[in-house]
């Protein structure tokens, strides 16, 4: 018996993947629990094990095929049994007897097998798929439009051929009223438009397109309310300071940014009001504050999550966050370590930004940039002195946080990094 081997869903966001690596070829036999491809999601490289036992019979998908829907047949199996059977080389059929006189009758000659419809009258895809790599959609266009594809050079992944290795022209359209310009959707596909500028055309990784789509639907859908406050960061500085000296010896140094995760913990549990996520006619109210942190990786961005962030003490947020931050560059995040948060932090002050305003990251309710400190003129014991002040702004759904709420958070946010030992209380 035939199985197929499907595209799993690795994450429960997963709509497509790359099928980066195939870690066994055709004729292998393999058992449940080996590791059979390298599947790139929208977050991360993961190896996908299989299922079932048995022995490849073909590879379906190569290596390198981008956009493979989950669900798509990649490859197929037989079970074991099958295998086995069908690994023994059948008896190879008996020589014909010598004829016993010149008079004996010859053997009869089978016809020939009547020859193959000429390559022409063959889909594209069938023809070459065993010596061209090319994506489903330049292959329909290369079938429709009689366009060789043994005579491309791919610029895809692993030389994939892709549409713009075909050399077509986008087709000009004709200027459109003003009303059917406005009915096209705003996440309707873009043309590249180079005006011939010198440049270079790369394919974006799934990463990139879920980053894409995801903020496209924040902005469009999560009406944004923006708050700021101005911290004063020197009290901060200093027990970050005293408490890595008092932690030399465990190998752990302590950032800015791992106190401030344990700060919007705390002030989230302060004011459980923005400690929610909108659900249509529903709310959902946590009782404990998940800090998804924003990390960049090579490929955009992902958030991995601090679970129970008020619950621990910094120096386990530090260890985590290093660990985290190592294998989120390494594409090494299982998605159970970047999926869910009840809110989100993101840090942009090792880049001297003074203040920005960060895009929620849906479902979850709210995040908060924090810019860089910086000395600057501040109000110190009723007195104007000079102090190392930082600009954080929360971004807030305001269909699920009202701005009074969301007040609240900021002011206890500042209150607990301004007196940073109720931090560790």
């Amino acid at each position: 018996m035939t199985i197929d081997v499907k595209m799993p869903a690795l994450s429960p966001t997963m709509e497509q993947g790359t099928l980066t690596k195939w870690l066994v070829k055709e004729g292998d036999l393999i058992k449940a629990g080996d590791l059979i491809a390298e599947i790139e999601t929208d977050k991360a490289t993961m190896e996908f094990e299989a299922v079932d036992e048995g022995r490849v019979v073909t590879l379906l998908v190569p290596e390198g095929t981008d956009e493979v829907a989950v669900g798509t047949v990649i490859a197929r199996i037989t079970d074991a049994e099958s295998g086995m059977a069908e690994a023994a080389p059948a008896p190879a059929p008996a020589a014909p007897e010598p004829a016993a006189s010149a008079h004996a009758q010859p053997a009869a000659v089978e016809p020939p097998a009547p020859a193959s419809p000429p390559a022409a009258a063959q889909p594209v895809r069938g023809r070459l798929e065993d010596r061209v790599k090319v994506s489903p959609l330049a292959a329909r266009i290369a079938q429709a439009k009689g366009i060789d594809l043994s005579a491309i050079a791919g610029t895809g992944p692993n030389g994939r051929i892709v549409r713009r290795d075909l050399g077509l022209t986008p087709p000009v359209a004709k200027a459109a009223p003003v009303a059917a310009q406005q009915a096209v959707p705003a996440s309707a596909p873009l043309e590249p438009q180079d005006f011939g500028i010198p440049h270079e055309l790369t394919q974006l990784s799934n990463m990139r397109k879920t980053i894409a789509r995801r903020l496209t639907q924040a902005k469009q859908t999560v009406p944004h309310i923006y708050l700021t406050v101005d911290v004063q960061l020197d009290k901060l500085l200093k027990l970050r300071s005293e408490l890595n000296a008092a932690l030399e010896g465990q190998g752990v140094k302590l950032s800015v940014n791992d106190l401030l995760i344990k700060a919007l913990a705390a002030s989230l549990m302060q004011v459980p009001e923005c400690n929610v996520q909108f659900a249509g006619d529903q709310m959902l109210k946590f009782s404990r504050a998940d800090i998804s942190v924003a990390v960049s990786v090579p490929n955009g961005l992902i958030t991995p999550i601090v679970k129970d962030a008020y619950g621990k003490g910094v120096a386990a947020i530090s260890t985590e966050m290093k660990d985290f931050a190592a294998r989120a560059r390494e594409g090494k995040l299982k998605p159970e370590e970047y999926q869910g948060g009840t809110a989100s932090l993101s840090n942009m002050g090792m880049y001297g930004i003074k203040q920005f305003e960060a895009v929620i990251n849906p479902p979850q309710a709210m995040i908060m940039a924090c810019g860089a400190g910086e000395k600057r003129p501040f109000i110190v014991d009723d007195a104007l002195g000079v102090a190392t002040v930082m600009s954080a702004t929360g971004s807030f759904d305001h269909r699920a946080i009202d701005g009074a709420d969301g007040a609240r958070l900021m002011q206890a946010f500042k209150a607990l990094v301004e007196n940073p030992l109720l931090i560790l209380g």
